[in-house]
């Protein structure tokens, strides 16, 4: 029997969601961890019961932590982070150099076809791999390194790699986001990077060519076809036919382009998932309503998701890893909110249910579909 499993990152805790193939009936486990935060929970894709968790404070430090059984238990894996080269210095908002530090784990993307292998992306924003399934990690400096790392300047969440995408057709190409310098590719396994950042234009930065210095949100691909990118920036929601070395606009009808997530459909390529809200100082859905926008069409022409979301009195934001998609035949799509409410569509948007209600702030939502 098919089965989903949930994993949600909150404030002060982990928690982990099952169901069986229908998605009515929900199982709610946690809080692991309680009291930390947990920025980011991912599951092996290569051994769905190895789960890798980012668990940090500002009291006590960053830990990842991982099981071997699907969340029932969980070793640290302690906080080995090996820096390659010159810590060097990023630009602070004023301007002025500010040395590179390490504050946390934003994000985890396990290996496809390896379970001891993933990549982390930290604040202040770096890269790193584990190869011994997180006991130990090495950084890709060339990320880091790039000639452009000293112009780069923290978003407003700080400066933070928030966005690993992995080709599934090319093992040696891999995408990176950070807020707030841009988009990054590599084609040589992390290796060397390059930002692809044209065509993104951002307040602020005058010259329409700037290499870096965007505040990216997120980014998304489909698997089967990783030359279309598709990108929540910090305002304009964006669209990249060619791996990345240009953007063009597709908000269209959105009724606000400013928002965290975006979220690709798991069978057709062309559909996708953001989440507006009113604007970069009023962290909120519209109107008291949270509403889901849909694109049939690969953007431009939207639609919005309201049955059985809140559609009043409703003031919460879903952050930028809190979307995610299952690969069941009837794509479900899950979206956790900062009132703590993890809400699931069984099918790809046009219906909706809680599953869980008052957690807290949800961080970050991913999904696993069990066979």
């Amino acid at each position: 029997m098919t089965g989903v499993r949930v994993l949600v990152g909150t404030r002060k805790g982990a928690f982990v969601l099952t169901s069986d193939g229908a998605r009515e009936r929900w199982d709610v486990d946690g809080p692991h961890f309680p009291g930390w935060e947990i920025y980011h929970v991912a599951g092996s894709p290569a051994e769905p019961d190895r789960l890798y968790a980012s668990q940090s404070s500002g009291w006590f430090g960053q830990l990842i932590q991982r099981s071997d059984d699907g969340g029932k238990t969980w070793e640290p894996m302690g906080n080995q982070f090996t820096y390659d080269g010159e810590p060097g210095t990023h630009q602070w908002y004023d301007g002025t150099p500010h040395p590179w530090e390490f504050a946390r784990v934003w994000h985890l993307e396990p290996s496809p076809g390896d379970p001891d292998t993933v990549y982390a992306g930290v604040e202040d924003a770096a890269l790193f791999r584990s190869t011994d399934g997180a006991q130990t990690w090495q950084e890709l400096p060339g990320l880091r390194t790039h000639g452009s790392g000293p112009s780069w300047q923290p978003g407003a969440g700080g400066m933070c790699l928030h966005t690993i995408l992995l080709d599934l057709s090319d093992p040696a190409r891999m995408y990176a986001a950070i807020s707030a310098a841009g988009a990054f590719r590599s084609d040589d396994a992390g290796t060397t990077w390059r930002p692809i950042n044209r065509g993104l234009q951002s307040e602020g930065i005058p010259d329409p060519d700037a290499e870096v210095g965007h505040c990216v949100h997120r980014i998304a691909m489909h698997p089967s076809r990783p030359e279309v990118l598709f990108m929540q920036k910090h305002w304009d929601v964006m669209r990249s036919d060619d791996a990345g070395e240009s953007w063009h606009e597709i908000s269209g009808n959105l009724p606000t382009d400013f928002g965290f997530p975006i979220a690709v459909h798991a069978h057709e390529p062309d559909t996708v998932y953001v989440v507006p809200i009113t604007s970069d100082s009023h962290h909120f859905v519209m109107d008291g309503k949270l509403r889901v926008y849909r694109s049939r069409t690969g953007g431009n022409e939207w639609e919005a998701l309201t049955s059985g979301l809140p559609q009043q009195d409703c003031y919460v934001n879903v952050l930028r890893d809190a979307m995610a998609v299952d690969s069941l035949d009837s794509c479900g799509l899950y979206v956790g909110t900062t009132g703590g409410q993890v809400y699931a569509s069984p099918d790809a948007g046009d219906s909706w249910a809680p599953i869980v209600r008052d957690l807290p702030a949800v961080l970050s939502v991913e999904v696993q579909t069990l066979s």
